[in-house]
């Protein structure tokens, strides 16, 4: 199978990662969490917005791009590797496909895609994968399951309770809502199928995320082994701290075609895109852990203080693996497909 992407792609990529350098550094990402209550910038938003990133999902019908998982896949490791708030991928990926995917009938879809797509709305997702609801007070629209029901819940008709969290690029809440026949969407007949294709979507989005934290928290402790000094020397230069980053960029580099397999299975509509990305975001998951856990032995207990770079990418890596499918989760989905009766097992099958 060939990962290689396009000119056009990579040219993409480029202009996401050198705007996000200017304009989503980790200072100013500080500041919105410090001084906004829901920890989102609506001029943030707004320059996303004008970078065309609300609209690559929203069909060229509705005033978007129409692009697929495999053109979103390496904006969201830039998203994941600048830590931008999350809201973004849940409205402009996640609320797309699902809106997207009811039927032409369904009003709310013709009027809630090309907000989307201008950047002037932001949608919250609630499943009971998800016990708390990220960005439901910025959300100027909540879709909640409802035994297998898809619900369109204005804001103003649901209770909201704040849950505390360690990361604060996410704003995690409690919803307390009635459904009823006014803000049902989707059938449970509809919505069955529907949020079972939203937990892939989204776990092929926490996965290209946590591949984008593990990666700079890489570039945070190659940066700070190289700058810290012992006995004279940088503490880069001793073995012992070589090897922890190499286990790292090794762990990365292993998983970055996984992720990338299970963007194309999800385009390709593969039988099997539900393994192939159960399997991203463990193969994901362990590799942004595992910088986290060498990244914060480089930087000794200055890692851990608020000034420090690497606890904002750090706790943002630990909450979002716990998000659309624990590991237990997506372990058992593997599971029953390897274990199953006659299963196709063997490198002919496996990764191709």
């Amino acid at each position: 199978m060939d990962f290689t992407f396009d000119d056009q792609q990579l040219a993409f990529r480029d202009a996401i990662r050198k705007f996000l350098v200017v304009e989503a550094a980790p200072e100013m990402l500080r500041g919105i969490w410090e001084t906004t209550k829901t920890g989102r910038s609506a001029e943030l938003r707004s320059k996303l917005a004008d970078q065309g990133l609300t609209a690559l999902s929203v069909p060229e019908a509705f005033g978007g791009i129409g692009l697929g998982a495999t053109d979103w896949v390496m904006v969201q490791q830039e998203l994941g590797y600048h830590g931008i708030p999350d809201s973004l991928v849940d409205t402009a990926f996640l609320a797309v496909w699902l809106l997207n995917q009811l039927p032409a009938s369904v009003e709310l879809k013709r009027a809630w895609l090309p907000r989307i797509a201008e950047g002037r709305a932001r949608v919250a997702i609630g499943h009971p994968i998800n016990p708390l609801v990220a960005d439901a007070e910025a959300a100027d629209l909540l879709l909640l399951w409802h035994d297998d029901e898809i619900h369109a819940v204005p804001p103003s008709q649901a209770t909201l309770r704040i849950n505390p969290s360690i990361d604060l690029s996410r704003r995690l809440y409690h919803v307390d809502w009635t459904p009823s026949a006014e803000t049902r969407i989707g059938t449970a007949a509809i919505g069955a199928p529907l949020w079972q294709g939203l937990i892939d979507q989204a776990g092929l989005a926490v996965s290209a995320q946590l591949l984008g934290l593990a990666h700079r928290m890489l570039d945070l402790g190659v940066d700070y082994a190289a700058q810290r000094k012992q006995f004279g020397k940088p503490i880069g230069s001793m073995q012992a701290v070589k090897h922890h980053m190499a286990d790292v960029a090794v762990k990365v580099e292993f998983a970055e075609p996984v992720v990338y397999r299970a963007a194309d299975a999800l385009d390709s509509g593969h039988a099997l895109r539900a393994v192939h990305v159960s399997h991203a975001r463990l193969a994901a998951g362990e590799a942004a852990r595992l910088a986290a856990r060498k990244s914060i032995q480089v930087h000794g207990a200055m890692g851990y203080t608020w000034e420090a770079d690497l606890q904002m990418f750090m706790k943002r890596a630990w909450a979002l693996d716990a998000t659309w499918g624990d590991r237990k989760y997506h372990k058992r989905r593997i599971d029953q497909h390897i274990l199953a009766d006659a299963a196709p097992l063997g490198p002919q099958h496996t990764f191709i």
